[in-house]
């Protein structure tokens, strides 16, 4: 399965994200999906990544844990949204019907996303709604509440290159089945996030000084109900299942494991610089 999907999506089908070859290879993944599922012979969730619309594999991991879970009321949720495009949720927007809240600060990048969204897939599909808006934990809920969301929802994206941590953990509005979010490689195995600036903008005093390690996020995660699925193959986007969901169908795995590609491994040394100033550690 791996390699197939490898082969498919790097060949001449991927120049074209919204072809119908994509969407249909992808709900034949889907029911492929869940045939291994009721047979008890799931491949691990390891080799299901690819890439359509997502920075790294999340499109691949998303589309086999929603198989596996089932895709709900179909609304996500995505802070930090740049225009909607680079997207961990456009792909399941595009082919698969979803539709929700895209909150991004720069009305450049909206306007460029409403005219995407305006033509695609079909002008009668149903349209994701943006918001301009600089996302914090004191505002967060209350932008998720005029969007029009509350509950039970499925899909929320955070990456915001800095208060990613803070605001997930601000949140209360609505209680999504699978998270994905941005954590700090740099920090390693130190369980520890940079201290909340509602007025941060990255870069900052420093570039790696921002956000929470991997280990502090999974803290986090448990807290709220959730563990940890997946992350993209270098450890920065992890992705959380509610814990009530599917536990023995797509298990927990290690923070540490998640830590091992060398690209990722070079990257502590960026740490050593600023290791002295100040952080908060999630015990």
């Amino acid at each position: 399965m791996k390699n197939l999907i490898k082969y498919y999506f790097s060949g001449w089908i991927y120049k074209n994200q919204l072809s119908a070859g994509v969407q249909l290879e992808q709900k034949r993944m889907a029911l492929h999906y869940i045939e291994c599922r009721n047979s008890n012979k799931l491949p691990p969730i390891t080799d299901t990544g690819f890439k359509v619309f997502s920075q790294f594999e999340e499109d691949g991991y998303l589309l086999y844990i929603f198989s596996i879970i089932g895709h709900g009321k179909k609304i996500f949720i995505e802070i930090g949204a740049n225009d909607g495009i680079n997207s961990n949720c456009a792909n399941l927007c595009i082919h698969f019907g979803w539709s929700g809240l895209l909150l991004e600060g720069d009305p450049k990048l909206i306007k460029r996303g409403e005219r995407f969204y305006s033509k695609y897939p079909t002008p009668y599909h149903p349209k994701p709604v943006f918001k301009q808006a600089f996302v914090n934990r004191e505002n967060v809920n209350q932008l998720i509440k005029e969007g029009g969301l509350e509950g039970e929802m499925d899909l929320l994206s955070i990456d915001i290159d800095g208060n990613d941590y803070w605001v997930w953990d601000a949140i209360s509005q609505v209680s999504p089945r699978v998270v994905v979010i941005e954590t700090h490689v740099e920090f390693g195995m130190n369980p520890i996030v940079v201290p909340y600036d509602a007025n941060y903008i990255y870069p900052g005093k420093h570039p790696v000084y921002h956000g929470a390690s991997p280990a502090a996020m999974q803290k986090l995660a448990n807290k709220k109900g959730y563990r940890l699925v997946a992350t993209n193959e270098l450890g920065i986007n992890h992705i959380y299942v509610r814990k009530d969901l599917a536990p023995d169908l797509i298990p927990e795995i290690e923070v540490s494991s998640t830590l091992t590609h060398p690209k990722t491994v070079n990257s502590f040394k960026e740490f050593n610089p600023i290791k002295d100033w100040e952080y908060i550690r999630v015990d």
